[in-house]
């Protein structure tokens, strides 16, 4: 697919088949997140597969997000080995940038996904048994949508390019 295409066509999946991904096809989803550029290229950037019915029931426990997804990438960063100064870390962006790629790698190979904020961290941290380093920053769904699965109305609709683009 072309690269205005996939970014013209990627939208929030908010209903999943049962449908697995193939193994080949999230091993080129992983590469792309683990091709990502991250600050000073310290790619502190963790990413924990959820796929066993196990982990997927955990996952709901701390996340009213998953839309039967069969595949749950926890995107998490090590706060502490990230680029930073003073009191400021790139962890988040870096984690971001990281998903980013991972999702739109994901659109290009035909993996619907959505990328979600609303997880209990504090819970998901335990749950993982992580570190307080390393922290989870979001949660990317992937799967095949559902033949009746919906767009949201609003994903089409844009402000126009002068609302937000200034030249000075």
């Amino acid at each position: 697919m072309e690269f205005k295409e996939v970014i013209k066509n990627r939208f929030s999946t908010r209903k999943f088949s049962d449908k697995k991904v193939e193994k080949e096809i999230l091993d080129q989803i992983l590469e792309a997140g683990n091709l990502a550029p991250t600050a000073k290229n310290i790619q502190p950037q963790r990413i924990f597969v959820v796929q066993s019915e196990e982990w997927l029931e955990k996952i709901d426990k701390v996340c009213p997000c998953r839309y039967n997804a069969p595949t749950v990438l926890v995107v998490c960063a090590d706060k502490g080995s990230s680029f930073h100064k003073q009191e400021y870390s790139t962890y988040e962006m870096d984690a971001s940038i990281v998903t980013t790629h991972m999702m739109l790698a994901a659109t290009n190979l035909g993996v619907d996904n959505i990328w979600i904020e609303m997880f209990d961290q504090e819970e998901l941290s335990k749950m993982l048994n992580l570190p307080e380093e390393i922290v989870p920053v979001c949660i990317l769904n992937l799967g095949y949508k559902t033949d009746d699965c919906q767009i949201n109305p609003l994903h089409y609709k844009r402000k126009d390019i002068s609302e937000i683009v200034k030249y000075l």
